[in-house]
């Protein structure tokens, strides 16, 4: 009897053993660089325009001898091409990178397979994605920039609540909701860092008369002319655009994240691995950031003022599905375009 509960406790230790063991291999799964390179080339789809993304690209040509075919499009004609092809039975795509609204619809598609590139371990565990089908490689944090000429001391605003002030009225420039989903997005997210009053302040907002454009890049221009001195946009365009213009900082950043995603049954799994992971190790990392894009390996940075503690307060949107932004847009429009 003894030697009978003595085997069964040896059993259920090594089934507990094994269970560990296996769990650990999900969460470090190592890449087969040499059929990678056989493979010899890798398919990515993104958004990021591609003199920045070649400051990843190009390295990862050099260094492994696989050449990368990328493809650059707006995150709807990323998903758009991913899903026709998907949906054909002709997928096309090894690796696609876009925001996090796009990518989870494809992941409810089915087009992403799970894997967990082994530098990912090293994020902070706020940014990982628990089924691992979907890896977080850069943020996007939204704040508000204003031009260093035309607003000095006193007058820089210290918060979102200090654009209510009647100085900035027809004096601040933001994306239109009605037409920008990710703006719309903030505005909804402001729940996060407001409460319940987040619709009073995006009723107050409108009412400042701001100069609405088509997305956040445009907004960045408008401050620079002096056009409206102030205005909500992403805080990365401090260092990417050319102009006397800095960023305020907020106690919390509402920002976007941006995924990459291994196809499901991609042409070159092994090189889609690969360079899901290089994306995400050190040396890729610090490629983007010599871009200003803000990354999420510790440590890594943009060359823009206090860049790690903007990523220390980043507060990760919740994007609206397609359902509740057809509902935000309505709502948005009585808001911004009341007569």
């Amino acid at each position: 009897m003894k030697a009978a509960m003595k085997r069964n406790l040896i059993m259920a230790v090594l089934a507990f053993l094994g269970l560990v063991f296996f769990s650990g291999l999900l969460h470090a799964q190592p890449v087969n660089v040499e059929a990678a390179k056989k493979e010899g080339k890798v398919v990515v789809y993104g958004l990021v325009p591609p003199q920045s993304m070649d400051k990843i690209n190009k390295p990862f040509e050099k260094k492994y001898g696989i050449r990368v075919e990328y493809w650059r499009a707006a995150p709807n004609k990323v998903m758009d091409r991913a899903l026709t092809e998907w949906r054909a039975g002709r997928p096309g795509l090894d690796v696609v990178e876009g925001t996090r609204a796009v990518a989870l619809i494809m992941k409810k598609e089915g087009l992403f397979t799970k894997y967990i590139p082994p530098s990912s371990e090293k994020l902070a565990d706020q940014f990982k994605e628990k089924d691992g089908l979907m890896t977080p490689w850069r943020a996007v944090p939204i704040g508000i920039l204003y031009n260093t000429e035309l607003v000095k001391g006193a007058d820089i605003p210290k918060g979102l609540q200090d654009l209510l002030d009647p100085k900035w009225k027809k004096k601040l420039s933001m994306s239109d909701p009605t037409q920008h989903t990710s703006s719309a997005g903030f505005l909804q997210n402001l729940e996060k860092i407001m409460g319940p009053k987040w619709l009073e302040f995006v009723r107050a907002l409108a009412k400042q008369g701001p100069h609405l454009v088509e997305s956040f890049a445009p907004v960045s221009n408008v401050i620079i002319r002096g056009e409206a001195p102030v205005g909500i946009t992403l805080v990365k365009y401090v260092k990417q655009f050319k102009g006397p213009m800095d960023y305020v900082m907020l106690d919390k950043f509402l920002t976007d994240a941006n995924y990459l995603g291994l196809g499901a049954k991609g042409p070159n799994p092994n090189a889609g691995r690969l360079y899901m992971e290089y994306a995400i190790s050190p040396e890729g990392q610090r490629g983007m950031a010599a871009e200003g894009e803000f990354v999420l390996y510790p440590g890594v940075h943009p060359d823009i003022r206090d860049a790690d503690k903007v990523i220390a307060r980043a507060v990760f949107i919740d994007p609206p599905t397609e359902e509740e932004f057809i509902k935000l847009k309505e709502e948005f429009h009585k808001i911004f375009f009341a007569k």
